[in-house]
């Protein structure tokens, strides 16, 4: 029995004896697990490869948008071959034909004064008087050693006199006779000058009374009654009135060195003024400085105009219109788009998208638009920046908006 039970106990039928009811240990994952999580990565997979492409791609693209983006759009113009008008107007300022200060001559006070600013006055009206109690005091002296110095002249006379009576007698000798002679001569040397002196206090009490040196109107009056007046000895001498002669103006226009042989002395000019609407007046041009500034490029003229009525005012801002010769055979362009390099005047061409600049001679600018010379350079065809930049450079690539384009 005891074998049976040992038998029993060492038979693995009863070792791995289960319950009829109890599911086997799991000892790794199923199929559909191990599909499932290769379905996962390979999604994984394409999504990361998306994402880096997409990346890639959003990388090119902003490569090229900066590189779009880099090149310069610019708007373009042709030249025109459409003459402009012969005509050039340029600004000018207008100046009195006449214009001058009025200064005192002599010291003292001021007494009275005639005339105000925008009086109308005549060469040789009194326009002030001055008092000069010191120059008047000075002048009476002077007047009474002029009659002492008289007194001294005749009393040698006299002795020179009677010494050379004397010396026909032998009654002095002659060098008495000399000295008498020489007292008269130097006596009469003294009574000059104090004849010159007196001429000169004279004088200076003349300009007690100030009077107008030409036909014009008082434009300034810088003093008053009981004022000091000084004449300037030692100092700054102090203006009393401005005095300009306005029936007759002049107009000082610089003129551009492209024009300035087209100025003739004698030749006709109109001038426009901003504030009188349809206003013009004519004009002569007079004379010009024959020289040609070196620092602003222009020529010096002056142009003469009547105004006896008074309509011009001095120092008014007019333009001044000139007639120029006709070049028909000359372009025109915008003057937004000159160029200003220190090797010249240039414009800005652009050919097979890429900045060529151009040099050209302005012949005749009329503000807005210019006209330039005829070069092989430049022809009516090309396409002109407007609004170049100052960056611009020779072989520079560019794009041209056509939308904007103007002249088309």
């Amino acid at each position: 029995m005891s074998s049976e039970m040992n038998t029993d106990m060492t038979n693995p039928a009863h070792d791995s004896f289960t319950p009829p009811n109890s599911a086997p240990p799991q000892r790794g994952f199923s199929a559909g697990v191990w599909i499932t999580l290769a379905v996962v990565g390979i999604a994984l997979l394409v999504v990361i490869a998306l994402g880096i492409t997409s990346r890639a791609a959003d990388s090119r693209d902003l490569e090229k948008r900066t590189e779009a983006a880099a090149i310069l759009t610019v708007s373009v113009v042709h030249p025109s071959d459409a003459p402009l008008s012969p005509e050039i107007s340029l600004p000018g300022n207008t100046q009195a034909f006449m214009d001058t200060p009025i200064y005192a001559r002599t010291s003292g006070y001021l007494k009275h004064w005639y005339f105000d600013i925008g009086a109308r006055v005549r060469k040789g009206q009194l326009m002030a008087e001055i008092e000069t109690p010191e120059l008047d005091q000075q002048l009476q002296v002077a007047e009474a050693d002029l009659k002492s110095a008289e007194a001294n002249l005749d009393l040698a006379n006299t002795t020179a006199a009677r010494y050379l009576n004397l010396l026909k007698t032998n009654s002095v000798s002659k060098q008495e006779t000399d000295q008498a002679t020489g007292d008269a001569a130097a006596k009469k040397a003294a009574v000059d000058a104090a004849m010159a002196n007196v001429r000169r206090l004279q004088q200076l009490q003349s300009f007690e009374k100030v009077y107008a040196p030409f036909d014009g109107i008082v434009t300034v009056r810088n003093t008053d009654v009981g004022a000091l007046i000084e004449a300037g000895s030692g100092s700054a001498p102090r203006e009393l009135f401005h005095l300009a002669a306005i029936h007759r103006l002049r107009v000082y226009v610089p003129v551009p060195e492209v024009y300035a042989g087209d100025i003739k002395n004698g030749g006709k000019a109109t001038l426009t003024l901003g504030g009188t609407s349809g206003k013009s007046f004519e004009g002569t041009i007079a004379r010009n400085s024959s020289m040609i500034d070196p620092a602003s490029r222009t020529l010096n003229v002056e142009v003469d105009v009547d105004n006896s009525k008074g309509l011009l005012l001095p120092g008014s801002y007019v333009f001044v219109h000139f007639k120029v010769p006709e070049r028909i055979e000359n372009l025109t362009l915008p003057a937004n788009t000159l160029l200003f390099r220190s090797e010249g005047l240039r414009v800005g061409v652009v050919r097979d998208g890429r900045v060529v600049l151009v040099p050209i001679t302005i012949t005749h600018d009329a503000g807005q638009i210019v006209e330039i010379a005829p070069s092989d350079l430049l022809k009516p065809t090309d396409e002109v920046i407007i609004d170049p930049s100052d960056s611009l450079v020779e072989g520079q690539q560019v794009h041209v908006s056509r939308q904007k384009q103007v002249g088309e």
